[in-house]
């Protein structure tokens, strides 16, 4: 190859690397935006996004989410609370039935709760779908930690909900800083992936 058409082919090359990094860093960055941004509003549901349960009890992480959604429920921001959440490896208990226990012991009434399994992110969202069925009005209020909130954003409206997000304040992860970030720019992956793909 020419020694021309060779430097034409790396400059085109190291122009698509740096137009790729420039595109991941503004992903990340709109996560990282939208992720500080608290839209609590009143809804027709609040839903919690699962995370891990240890033998019944909610991990730091989901303990978090779910005490942010009883917070909003006391505030009578929506009549319900949905839990959703699957059965992590080498695990026997659901997630959703563990954070609804959870409620019920914070004082929820129980008939307010309904958990709902879904193994990830598009599988519980698409659970809340069907719990929404035949009902006019789908204004969700998603529950989960501040680097999920874009994703769930999209999935969630691409399945027809009208969904507003509120970040867990109490999160360990928001809270480690090192932590956070690298949550953040795995999402630099998963938010094209997600647009792309519907999942």
């Amino acid at each position: 190859m020419p020694f021309w058409s060779m430097r034409r082919a790396l400059g085109a090359i190291l122009l698509a690397i740096i137009l790729i990094a420039a595109g991941w860093a503004a992903v990340v960055v709109a996560v990282a935006v939208h992720g500080a941004r608290d839209q609590a509003t009143r809804a027709d549901a609040i839903v919690v996004l699962g995370a891990a349960q240890y033998n019944g009890r909610p991990s730091p992480v989901f303990r978090a989410r779910l005490d942010h959604a009883a917070t909003l429920y006391q505030r009578a921001l929506a009549p319900v609370v949905l839990v959703t959440g699957g059965v992590g490896a080498h695990d026997t208990l659901n997630e959703a039935n563990v954070g609804r226990d959870y409620l019920v012991r914070l004082g929820l009434p129980s008939e307010t709760i309904v958990p709902l399994a879904g193994e990830d992110t598009y599988a519980s969202l698409s659970e809340v779908k069907r719990w929404f069925d035949g009902r006019t009005s789908r204004r969700v209020l998603l529950v989960s930690d501040g680097f999920h909130m874009l994703r769930l954003q999209i999935i969630a409206s691409r399945l027809g909900l009208m969904p507003f997000t509120s970040p867990a304040p109490g999160s360990p992860i928001h809270a480690n800083a090192r932590r956070n970030t690298g949550y953040l720019f795995a999402e630099g992956f998963k938010v094209p992936f997600t647009w792309l793909f519907q999942r």
